[in-house]
């Protein structure tokens, strides 16, 4: 229950495998050789459809192709932030985010939110890039609200600092529909075609189709996309022309919309059940709110001295597995919470899991008294 793994049996193998044997027949060329750095170039033309919206006006210089969405994560450290520079970061992180821009030490401002006083301009200010997971973020599975959304915004364009919309769980809503992308938000404040705005958005196949294909986008400025491309191309010089001719089938075969409502259908089941498990066995020992999307249930320990850093010793002990709030922060301090996933575990192994986990919260407070 600790890692963000979707559940194996939503792969459409059969499709992919159809629709892999077709490309690899008619497309040799492209999916057994070497690529443009920067993508497929029908692939990007499809994800700039896909993407393009009344406001949002995109073409494929808009789009890099990665290799996952971690790559991305990557390439914008890499031409983005100098050693020791700043990051308005949304605040708990995204672990892999803060791996990726770890080797250059940076320093971290705290975006909280879910703070009545915050100020996102004094927070970008002086900042190299400013990070957000605005759809059921990974840890805590918040849906940012449009009026944030447009708060952030507005502070991007006015210092001018780049602006990173990390969005690997934007198709994953059970309750209610989606909410504008920031770039699109961005895009209705600097009308140009092609978008030229301070927004980066980051987006991946991994939840909605399979992770196994190492998919990802970043649509941007074509200038950024210009740089970051230079950077992927001392990274991995071009992303697998099999699964980017994958990729395309499946977005030109709609196979996304096809598959998606037994996956809401499944995830919303097993969100239920996580939570219905924790109201009956956590409740006396931590908070949360049930997400309306995403992969995650963040639970913050009532009591300020239960440290969950300790508590994983206890549930591994118990034989479950969850991930401290601890790896989310830079300086390692918050220990106080926990992430929970439910899309990988069926409802009953969700209930067992919990179950180990309270007997584990009772061994370990008992031993504190």
């Amino acid at each position: 229950m600790a890692g963000g793994l979707p559940a194996p049996e939503t792969f459409p193998a059969q499709a992919i495998a159809e629709i892999a044997r077709r490309a690899i027949e008619d497309h040799p060329g492209d999916t057994l050789g070497y690529g443009p750095i920067e993508g497929l170039p029908e692939l990007r033309d499809a994800l700039a459809q896909r993407f393009s919206t009344a406001d949002l006006k995109l073409t494929r210089d808009n789009v890099l192709v990665t290799t996952s969405g971690m790559q991305g994560l990557d390439l914008v450290g890499k031409v983005l932030l100098e050693e020791g520079g700043i990051i308005a970061g949304q605040f708990p992180t995204y672990l892999g985010a803060l791996d990726a821009w770890r080797p250059r030490l940076p320093r971290f401002r705290k975006l909280m939110l879910d703070a009545p006083d915050l100020d996102p301009v004094a927070l970008f200010a002086g900042a190299q890039f400013a990070y957000t997971v605005p759809n059921f973020s990974n840890p805590t599975g918040i849906l940012v609200g449009t009026p944030m959304r447009e708060t952030l915004v507005e502070a991007a364009h006015r210092t001018g600092t780049w602006l990173v919309e990390d969005d690997p769980y934007g198709g994953l809503h059970y309750d209610g529909g989606p909410l504008p992308r920031l770039i699109e938000l961005s895009a209705r404040r600097y009308p140009r075609s092609p978008y030229d705005g301070p927004v980066l958005y980051m987006g991946t196949l991994s939840k909605e189709i399979a992770p196994g294909l190492r998919i990802g986008w970043v649509i941007a400025a074509p200038a950024m996309i210009e740089a970051l491309t230079l950077a992927k191309q001392g990274s991995d010089m071009c992303t697998s022309g099999v699964t980017q001719r994958i990729a395309l089938g499946a977005l030109e075969a709609g196979l996304i919309e096809q598959i998606q409502p037994a996956v809401i259908d499944l995830y919303r089941a097993r969100r239920d059940a996580l939570c219905a498990a924790m109201a009956e066995h956590l409740t006396a020992w931590f908070q949360w709110e049930i997400p309306t999307g995403g992969m995650f249930v963040w639970a913050v320990a009532r009591d300020p001295a239960l440290d969950t850093d300790v508590l994983l010793k206890r549930a591994m002990e118990a034989g479950v597995c969850v991930t401290p709030s601890s790896v989310f922060d830079a300086s390692g301090e918050n220990r106080r919470a926990i992430r929970i996933n439910f899309t990988r575990n069926e409802p009953e192994k969700l209930r067992e899991g919990v179950r180990r986990l309270a007997t584990a919260v009772q061994a370990m407070q008992a031993n504190r008294n």
